[in-house]
């Protein structure tokens, strides 16, 4: 048994609050466990004039440009929760390194509360070094002080005074309050890179591969499990959600993909239909019935 979660199409959605009920009820209709989203919060001008005033280094080769929408996930996770009852909210990946550490504690604690419990936070360091110097951090120490968030973001969560004394961050006798109802918050890790595999390995209750086949990260999984291993951890102690993509499949390589996982140890998996030319909100709500009928969902 897999929890089959959707990717919330950011980018291709648009902004109308009835097509985003209607989405995340129909989502929670077709027997979807669970509803993933992307993150960003700026956009960058691409243009190489732009390029050339603020100093780059090159002009600007991000997937996504101020003109791409991204609805911010704590404040969507909020709107889905209150027409929901069953469906859980993971962010895939929240940038950490520049947001502030207790205003995420708090941020995530709330939704926690007001979901009844039906949050994981996914979290990453980031790449876009344009939008983490204009909200006013250093990309340079974004891995370093991501894991001196995670201590703070675990204490806040789970104790009701915290005194931290860090490189990064202060805290002398404060708390958040509400407490969240999952103390702590389960957090999940995605990427490749070794620093996230040991990060995950120490600290995370899970793992978002970026490999679309488990075949395709067997040598990640490989150096996954030896990291764990340092850790007195195995597999079996975490999550695994990778991605299946709408457009890249039939229902015989929805199914090959998701068997293979789950032989991995993966309990999760969310399908993705961005990148397929929809361009009405509707269109993904269909290819999500598609898939859900295809693949057995309840309801589906």
């Amino acid at each position: 048994f897999m929890n089959i979660g959707t990717v919330f199409p950011q980018t291709e959605f648009g902004n109308n609050p009835a097509a985003l009920r209607d989405y995340t009820q129909a989502v929670e209709d077709l027997g979807y466990s669970h509803v993933l989203a992307y993150e960003h919060v700026l956009g960058a001008d691409p243009s190489p004039e732009n390029s050339r005033t603020n100093g780059w280094d090159d002009e600007w080769r991000g997937p996504y440009t101020y003109e791409h929408s991204f609805h911010e996930p704590f404040v969507l996770f909020s709107f889905m929760a209150a027409l929901t009852v069953r469906l859980s909210f993971v962010t895939g990946v929240l940038i950490l390194p520049q947001r502030q550490t207790a205003l995420v504690a708090k941020q995530a604690a709330e939704l926690d509360v007001l979901s009844g419990g039906r949050l994981r936070l996914g979290l990453g360091v980031g790449w876009n070094k344009v939008e983490m110097a204009a909200l006013g951090e250093d990309p340079a120490t974004r891995g370093k002080r991501t894991d001196e968030q995670i201590e703070v973001l675990q204490a806040l969560w789970t104790e009701p005074l915290v005194t931290f004394d860090g490189r990064w961050h202060r805290l002398n006798g404060v708390g958040i309050n509400p407490m969240p109802v999952q103390r702590p918050i389960p957090l999940w890790f995605g990427g490749h890179a070794e620093a996230v595999i040991d990060r995950l390995a120490r600290l995370g209750a899970g793992w978002m591969p970026q490999s679309p086949q488990a075949d395709h990260a067997a040598d990640w999984l490989e150096r996954l499990d030896a990291r764990l291993e340092v850790y007195g951890r195995t597999r079996k102690d975490i999550g695994i959600e990778p991605r299946l993509s709408f457009k890249d499949g039939t229902p015989e390589i929805w199914g090959q993909t998701l068997e293979g996982w789950r032989q991995a140890g993966a309990a999760h998996a969310s399908i993705n239909t961005m990148g397929c030319g929809f361009d009405r909100p509707s269109q993904h709500i269909r290819a999500l019935q598609h898939f859900a009928s295809e693949m057995g969902l309840k309801n589906g």
